[in-house]
């Protein structure tokens, strides 16, 4: 549901696979415009036809349907085995919910819930603590998958004590491209002309995931005025005054070698538009390590939305190897 970036990012990915099949989409945009989206994203693939209210490829069809709201879509006669909520807008359970009593055997969410629900997962952190009985699931957002690899990644290697994140992110859908009256006054501005301090619930969100972070992280947010690639910009208080430049570089490279689709780390001097198209959860930039007095290291890790729609469809993955619950299974 919702072929947004993210949304459509999925469609292509399903594409250059054989064991996921994207059987139907709901979207409030007319077949006919969805179609031309995915057509001008530039991403190679199989070529993709509409025909009578269906996305045709080589690989499978896909119903299109213009419906608006989870409960609206007939999931079961559509023959799901999960609905991928990838909207941005309806984070509540009530919501998610709707998508279960319409024949959804599962609900993934594509951004941070706004209510307690069944797991967040995020690969290469806790995706062994799922269980088959999940049904309300959430992949986090892309600035939370970051930051907590990153941040799991330097800990297990070389001990944090605590530690604060900015993301200096893309500007997204939900924002104006031109001064709008929004509930918040700096939402408010211009995205295409403004760097826009907002709030992040990134931080929150990886305390309840990596416990022994409990009231030892804070995050913030700088929406900045490019179109994809975003920035993690984080500072950890070590544990040990003795931990290098050189160390912190060589425990993420060791990470990217154990975890390769995962972390990536790169020597080069990257800017945002060259990490378009990164399918891992975060580029690391061995260059921009700093040391700050004895316990102060600052490291930047780079990421975008298709790295984040890649972690989405590996927590599809995931919960297919556990089975199926309900739903038109």
């Amino acid at each position: 549901m919702g072929l947004g970036q993210i949304g459509r990012h999925l469609y292509h990915l399903a594409l250059e696979t054989d064991d996921i099949e994207i059987a139907a989409v709901a979207d409030i945009g007319k077949p006919e415009i969805i179609h031309y989206l995915l057509k001008s994203d530039g991403l190679d693939g199989p070529w993709v036809e509409l025909r009578d209210n269906y996305l045709v490829n080589e690989k499978f069809r896909t119903r299109m349907l213009q419906l608006a709201r989870p409960g609206e879509v007939p999931w079961d006669v559509l023959g799901v085995d999960s609905v991928i909520d990838a909207t941005g807008r309806y984070r509540r359970r009530e919501y998610l919910e709707a998508h279960l009593r319409t024949g959804a055997g599962r609900v993934i969410l594509t951004s941070l819930p706004a209510d307690p629900i069944d797991r967040v997962v995020i690969p290469g952190i806790n995706e062994g603590s799922a269980v088959s009985e999940d049904r309300l699931i959430s992949a986090g957002s892309a600035t939370t998958n970051a930051l907590a690899l990153l941040l799991q990644t330097l800990d297990q290697a070389l001990g944090v004590d605590c530690a604060s994140m900015t993301t200096v992110h893309a500007y997204s859908s939900d924002q104006s491209l031109q001064d709008y009256a929004h509930e918040d006054f700096r939402r408010s501005r211009s995205a295409a002309q403004n760097i826009i301090p907002n709030s992040n619930e990134s931080a929150r969100w990886v305390e309840l995931i990596l416990p022994k972070f409990a009231g030892k992280l804070s995050g913030y947010a700088l929406n900045v005025p490019v179109q994809r690639g975003s920035l993690l910009d984080l500072n950890c208080v070590m544990q040990d005054a003795g931990v290098t430049v050189q160390q912190v570089n060589e425990a993420m490279r060791a990470a990217a070698s154990n975890h390769p689709l995962l972390i990536g780390v790169t020597d080069d001097p990257v800017v945002s538009s060259d990490v378009i198209g990164c399918r891992q959860s975060l580029l690391f930039d061995s260059r921009a390590t700093l040391k700050a007095g004895k316990r102060v290291v600052k490291a930047l890790a780079w990421y975008e939305s298709l790295g984040h729609a890649c972690r989405v469809l590996d927590v599809v993955r995931h919960y297919s190897r556990l089975g199926s619950i309900g739903g038109a299974k």
